[in-house]
C-alpha cells in the first residue's frame, strides 16, 4: 500500500466516524440532507453571534428575517427583497424611518407562539448591544413597536439600502424572546429559537448540528424531514463521504483544478456556484516606498493580467473590471471605463513605468500570504507576473490565521483580501478604502489596509455623500465615482471574483438554481431521490 492509498484509508475511516454508519441512518437517508462542513465543529447556533462562516448552514435553515431575496440569489436593487416576516414595508422620505407590517400567525419553534412586534424589537435591540456586526448596527437609532403586528426602525443617517444592509442579515434574525428568558442567554447560544422551516434538535461541538421540518411553519413545509450540518475539516475525508454517499453534499475547495478532480471521479456530481462569491482584492500599502510612488502602482495594474487570474480559478473565477462585478450596483464592464483606467495587460507598459519612476531594472520586496488554497494559488500567479516585468516579490506563505493578524497590524506590502458583499459597494469601499478602517500597527485599526485616505487623498468625502443619499440613484452614481477614483489612485486593485462552491450529489435536487447569495442556501424545497 502506497502512502496515498494509506491517506485515503485513513481519511475515509475518518468520515466514516464522523458521518456515522449503520441501517438505521441508511434507512433514513432519503428523508435528511446532509451537508459535509469544512470546518472542525459548530460555536453557535444563535444567529446572534456567529463568527464562523460555516455555522451560517444551520442558522439559514432555523432563523428568517423580516425581508430576504428569492431563494438562490441576491437582490441587486432594494425592489427585489420578498415578504418573509414581514409582509409590507415603506420607507420615509428622507430614508431614515422604515416601517414594517408583520406576518401574523407565525409559529416560533418547540411550542413558544406566535411572532409578534415585541419579538422583533427584542431580536433587533439584542443585535445593537451584544451582536456580531455593530458597524451596521450602530446605525439604528431605535426600534419601536406600533401595535402587535407593525414596527418601525429608525436610524441616525439614511439608508437607502437598509433591507440589505441590516433588514436581511443574520444578526437580523427574529428569535423568540420568550424562549430567549426562559432558556436564558448562555445556552441560547445552542438551542435558540427562530421560525424557519427546520428547528434544532440537536448542537455537538465535535459532531455538528441536526434540524427537523418545522411543521407548524408559516410558508410550505420542507419537503425533506430534517438536515445535518456534520462537521468534516479534512478535505480528504470530506470529499470522500461525498463520494461515498454518507453525505448529499460538501463545501468545496476553491482552488484550481478541484472541480474537474472531482469530475474524474464522479462524472454525475452537480455542482452549485454563487456568482460573484468572494471578492479577491489586493490592498498596496502606500506608506511603503516605492509604492506611494502612483506610477509604481500602474505598473503593477498592467503587469497584473487579472484575466489569468480569474482564468486559472475557473470554472469558480471571475473578472473584475474595478471593484465590483459589472452585473452589481456601481459596476463597470471594461469597455465602459474610461481607457486609461481599462487597465488592459501590459507588461511592456508596466516595464516603461517602472523606468519613469526611477526602476528601469525592477526592484525587490517582501509580502505575506495565507496558505489556504485559494490565496497561495491567486498569489503565486500574481507573483510570477510580476517577476515578468521585474518586480521580485518575496512571498512568505504562512498560517492563515496568522497572516491575517499580520494585516491587521500593518505588517504587509501586498495584502490580498478575501471577502464575501452583496450587492451594497459602500460595505466594501467602507472596509477596505475609508480613511476611518485605517490599519494600525497595534491591531486596532481596520481593514484598509493601503492607509488611503491617510497617506494621501481618498474617497471619504464620496463615500460620505453615498451613504447619506436618500434616493438609490445618487447613491449608485457616487458608488460609479468611487470605482473610477480607486482606478485613478490604484489603492486597491480587484484581482478576481471567487465564486462559493458547494459539490452536490445529483440524487439531491436543490428545487432552485443557485445563482448568486452569500456562502449559505436553504433546503427547505430540496427533494432527494432514494
Amino acid at each position: 500500500m502506497n502512502r496515498r492509498e494509506f491517506l485515503e484509508l485513513a481519511a475515509a475511516a475518518t468520515a466514516l466516524s464522523v458521518v456515522g454508519t449503520g441501517a438505521a441512518r441508511a434507512a433514513s437517508s432519503a428523508d435528511v440532507v446532509r451537508i459535509g462542513i469544512a470546518a472542525n465543529g459548530p460555536r453557535t447556533s444563535d444567529p446572534n453571534q456567529t463568527t464562523q462562516g460555516s455555522d451560517n448552514w444551520a442558522t439559514e435553515q432555523i432563523y428568517e428575517q423580516l425581508v430576504r431575496p428569492e431563494d438562490g440569489d441576491f437582490a441587486t436593487t432594494p425592489d427585489k427583497y420578498v415578504p418573509t416576516l414581514a409582509t409590507e414595508w415603506s420607507a420615509s422620505p428622507d430614508a431614515k424611518t422604515w416601517t414594517f407590517k408583520l406576518r401574523q400567525g407565525v409559529q416560533f419553534h418547540k411550542g413558544y407562539g406566535e411572532m409578534t412586534s415585541d419579538d422583533v424589537v427584542f431580536s433587533f435591540k439584542r443585535a445593537i448591544t451584544d451582536g456580531t456586526n455593530k458597524t451596521i448596527m450602530a446605525n439604528v437609532a431605535d426600534v419601536v413597536a406600533k401595535g402587535p403586528y407593525e414596527v418601525a426602525v429608525q436610524l441616525k443617517s439614511p439608508d437607502v439600502n437598509f433591507l440589505g444592509t441590516t433588514g436581511f442579515s443574520n444578526n437580523t434574525s427574529i428569535v423568540s424572546k420568550k424562549a430567549f428568558d426562559k432558556i436564558g442567554a448562555e445556552k441560547f447560544m445552542t438551542d435558540a429559537v427562530g421560525t424557519g422551516p427546520y428547528e434544532l434538535t440537536r448542537f455537538d461541538a465535535e459532531w455538528g448540528t441536526a434540524m427537523k421540518r418545522h411543521e407548524g411553519y408559516w410558508g410550505q413545509k420542507a419537503k425533506i424531514a430534517g438536515v445535518e450540518c456534520v462537521y468534516i475539516a479534512d478535505t480528504t475525508a470530506r470529499t470522500l463521504a461525498l463520494l461515498s454517499g454518507d453525505v448529499d453534499l460538501i463545501e468545496a475547495v476553491r482552488a484550481p483544478g478541484w472541480v474537474d478532480s472531482m469530475l474524474q471521479r464522479d462524472p454525475t456530481l452537480k455542482f452549485d456556484m454563487t456568482i460573484p462569491g468572494s471578492f479577491n482584492t489586493l490592498h498596496i500599502n502606500l506608506t511603503r516606498k516605492p509604492f506611494d510612488n502612483l506610477k509604481v502602482r500602474q505598473a503593477v495594474m498592467y503587469a497584473i493580467d487579472r484575466q489569468a487570474v480569474a482564468d486559472a480559478l475557473k470554472p469558480m473565477g471571475g473578472f473584475m473590471a474595478g471593484l465590483q462585478p459589472d452585473f452589481f450596483p456601481a459596476g463597470f464592464k471594461t469597455a465602459d471605463l474610461p481607457p486609461e483606467l481599462q487597465y488592459k495587460y501590459d507588461p511592456k507598459k508596466a516595464k516603461a513605468l517602472l523606468a519613469e519612476a526611477g526602476f528601469p531594472n525592477g526592484f525587490d520586496f517582501d509580502s505575506n500570504c495565507s496558505q489556504r488554497e485559494d490565496y497561495s494559488s491567486t498569489m503565486l500567479i500574481v507573483q510570477e507576473q510580476l517577476r515578468a516585468v521585474g518586480l521580485r516579490m518575496n512571498l512568505k506563505i504562512g498560517d492563515h490565521t496568522a497572516y491575517h493578524a499580520d494585516n491587521r497590524s500593518d505588517k504587509n506590502t501586498l495584502a490580498m483580501h478575501s471577502s464575501s458583499y452583496p450587492p451594497i459597494p459602500t460595505q466594501l469601499y467602507f472596509q477596505q478604502l475609508s480613511s476611518k478602517s485605517e490599519v494600525k500597527s497595534d491591531g486596532k485599526g481596520g481593514g484598509n489596509y493601503s492607509h488611503y485616505g491617510v497617506a494621501m487623498p481618498g474617497i471619504d468625502a464620496l463615500l460620505d455623500k453615498a451613504l447619506m443619499a436618500t434616493d438609490y440613484k445618487t447613491y449608485v452614481d457616487t458608488c460609479k465615482q468611487i470605482e473610477l477614483q480607486a482606478l485613478r489612485d490604484l489603492p486597491l486593485i480587484g484581482l478576481s471574483t471567487l465564486s462559493f462552491t458547494v459539490a452536490r450529489n445529483a440524487r439531491l435536487d436543490m428545487g432552485y438554481k443557485v445563482k448568486s447569495g452569500y456562502a449559505r442556501w436553504r433546503f427547505h424545497r430540496a427533494t432527494k431521490k432514494a
